[in-house]
């Protein structure tokens, strides 16, 4: 899948999963609960358990139907590590230059962690196809409208703090995409295997999304 490709259906989907999954086992359970309900655009974080080999596994499970990506990457060898396990999309919680370098040399889909003006602009310069606002529930929307001011053309996803309550004010202040964690797929709930639930909750957050960008 081309960077063009994967950077359109992310704005296609609007909602990027991210999990931080127990165990490979359960992580896997998690993904398959979400794919029921129509979440298909997954990051599996490198604080899950044997993260590239879950990653291995969804891309041959799941191959183009799902935008699998990689996200807390926070050393340079984990951005072709990522490529290598099957991502389409990589993700840093921070703005470093040689992870930043290492991850855009994949030639995937960036997606760089800032907070700051100078972050924003930092990370973006560097190559950041999409700036990963994180975390975004010390600001809110409203911060991230804010920053929209000076960087308009800038794109735009928060993590952290996005809940199916507050999807609407975060698209209305810009945001291409949003990335949910715990408030769209606790693992506690895969520890407890309620997976039914997980398929339950997801099922809520895509009609927020349809219903909060059916309106702008």
């Amino acid at each position: 899948m081309s960077k063009e490709s994967t950077l359109n259906r992310i704005r296609e989907l609007g909602l990027l999963a991210v999990l931080r999954g127990p165990s490979p086992e359960l992580t896997l359970q998690m993904v398959d609960a979400l794919v029921e309900a129509g979440v298909l655009g997954i990051e599996i974080t490198y604080s899950t358990p044997n993260a590239p080999q879950v990653v291995s596994e969804l891309s041959k499970k799941y191959g183009k139907h799902i935008l699998l990506g990689m996200g807390t990457l926070t050393r340079a060898e984990h951005a072709a590590e990522a490529k290598a396990a099957g991502a389409h999309f990589i993700v840093s919680p921070h703005c470093e230059d040689e992870l930043a370098h290492a991850m855009v040399g994949t030639e995937l889909a960036v997606m760089i962690g800032a907070l700051t003006p100078s972050e924003v602009m930092h990370a973006y310069q560097l190559g950041s196809d999409v700036i990963k606002l994180f975390p975004g529930l010390l600001g809110g929307p409203a911060y991230m409208k804010a920053l929209r001011g000076p960087f308009p053309d800038i794109p735009m996803m928060p993590t952290g703090g996005v809940s199916a309550d507050n999807l609407g004010d975060w698209f209305a202040a810009g945001a291409i995409a949003v990335g949910a964690g715990s408030e769209l797929c606790p693992p506690a709930l895969a520890k407890e295997g309620r997976f039914a639930e997980i398929t339950e909750r997801a099922a809520a957050f895509v009609a927020s999304v349809n219903a909060a960008r059916s309106t702008r």
